[in-house]
């Protein structure tokens, strides 16, 4: 900086409007230093002559003036405290904060299983010995990212965890480094106990990562997101669905006999219409689950049709704003409000026709309930249908990948639709899915296309 003792000053000089001749608009300070005319107009007089006896009053009490500014050095202005860089800890409870009020309960268990998975490994090299990986996972978990736990109490271990990764953790700057970007997605593509983590759960969380350092791109913590730059190859992930799960439309009947037979009380009974429509209407367990007597058309004699606008899927209390385990969500992949309709054959309409008639609605118009009225969970229709299975498959069916979950029954459905001939512009509107994903998906469920193929390539062959 130069400075100088050497100044001059004027009297403060009004400035006359040259549309209104004689009106005063401003007020100009001119001085000098080192011989370097300076100036500063205000809009009152009172401040230009503040503004001035200032300026006297530190060349009279002797002070250095700044030759660049031209302002004595206890006027400069103060030169901000460089604040230390964000850690990566900081960030992501604010990225947890920003996403929070709208993500879905099972986004918020990603969201945080995701950030957990990464913040251990993102930590200075000369940091102290981690605590245990478990205990970290759990301090992060379950006291520290969501926004309703960071009040509880926590355990001293859990405690003493957190602020050894507050100390630890890395300087957004130094977490975009090439290297500590390919330890984050490392971690993402391994389990707790060191074993490979399945590919639809690396995509899931890389996908979370990915949207993290996007939001610190927007916050201007990077100048481009770093995982760009990583040549990384994750686990291929397999779309398609394997066409040995598909289950036939003559072992869905047999299947849906015997769930009749499973359970005390008509518990599998209960289940029945549930099962058809994932199959006859191919719908998400979570869509067939929210499934309301309003949605239905159900005639005496012929097709019906279901009108879909809500599903209710399920996830652990915690993540929800409400504390229970399924929130009411609009249909998957779709606007808020859009509806989806679905027509459905006689055998169907003629199944929820019986449910309804011998178990009747939940005080909410839902078709579906426990004995109590309640939701019915993923526990119950999955331990239900594992009997069901038992009761109508031979043993090697039941070892086989043959409908072995409930969600299976969705996928024989749009295969068998696929299989009749369907378009499959018609067959992905049912289903709520695009053409190209259901293609993707059910590319090996799609037979009995083969001898029509062959039969016109070897027409096109005689000509």
């Amino acid at each position: 900086m130069n400075t100088s003792y050497k100044v001059t000053f004027w009297e403060v000089r009004p400035n006359r409007s040259k549309v209104k001749p004689g009106k005063v608009v401003s007020y100009t300070v001119r001085w000098t230093v080192a011989g370097r005319e300076k100036s500063r107009t205000f809009q009152r007089s009172a401040q230009a002559k503040n503004f001035l006896s200032d300026l006297r009053q530190a060349a009279k009490a002797g002070e250095e003036f700044d030759i660049d500014s031209g302002l004595p050095l206890s006027m400069l202005p103060k030169a901000e405290e460089e604040k230390p860089a964000r850690t990566w800890l900081e960030f992501s409870v604010a990225y947890v904060d920003m996403k929070w009020p709208d993500a879905a309960p099972n986004s918020r268990d990603g969201l945080t299983e995701t950030i957990a998975t990464v913040c251990p490994v993102l930590v200075r090299e000369d940091a102290p010995p981690a605590p245990d990986a478990g205990l970290l996972r759990k301090a992060l978990r379950a006291y520290y990212l969501a926004p309703q736990d960071r009040e509880r109490p926590q355990p001293p271990e859990i405690a003493d965890a957190l602020t050894w990764l507050e100390k630890a953790s890395l300087e957004m700057p130094e977490v975009a480094k090439p290297v500590n970007v390919r330890a984050a997605l490392t971690a993402l593509s391994r389990r707790l106990d060191g074993k490979p983590a399945a590919a639809s759960t690396v995509a899931r969380k890389r996908a979370v990562l990915y949207n993290a350092f996007e939001y610190a791109v927007e916050l201007e913590e990077f100048e481009r997101n770093p995982i760009d730059r990583v040549k990384w190859t994750p686990p291929k992930l397999a779309e398609e669905v394997d066409w040995r799960v598909v289950i036939s439309p003559r072992q869905m009947r047999e299947c849906l006999t015997a769930v009749t037979y499973v359970g005390k009380r008509g518990r599998g009974r209960r289940l029945r219409a549930l099962y058809a429509c994932m199959y006859y209407a191919a719908l998400r367990p979570a869509e067939a689950v929210a499934l309301h007597k309003d949605d239905c058309t159900l005639p005496a004699t012929g097709w019906g049709k279901l009108v879909l606008s809500r599903s209710l899927p399920e996830s652990g209390s915690r993540w929800t704003d409400d504390g229970t385990t399924h929130e009411q969500r609009g249909l998957k992949l779709r606007p808020v409000n859009e509806i989806r309709t679905v027509p459905i054959p006689p055998v169907l309409v003629k199944i929820l026709r019986e449910h309804i008639a011998e178990f009747g609605t939940a005080p909410d118009g839902r078709i579906f309930q426990t004995e109590r009225g309640g939701i019915v969970g993923s526990t119950a229709y999955g331990d239900v249908w594992a009997a069901t299975r038992q009761l109508a498959f031979t043993p090697a069916q039941v070892a086989s990948p043959l409908a072995r979950r409930p969600y299976d029954l969705r996928h024989a459905g749009v295969s068998l639709w696929l299989n009749s001939g369907v378009p499959a512009t018609e067959v992905a509107e049912r289903a709520g899915h695009s053409v190209k994903v259901l293609l993707q998906i059910y590319a090996k469920c799609i037979e009995g296309q083969q001898h029509q193929a062959n039969k016109r390539i070897d027409d096109a062959l005689d000509d």
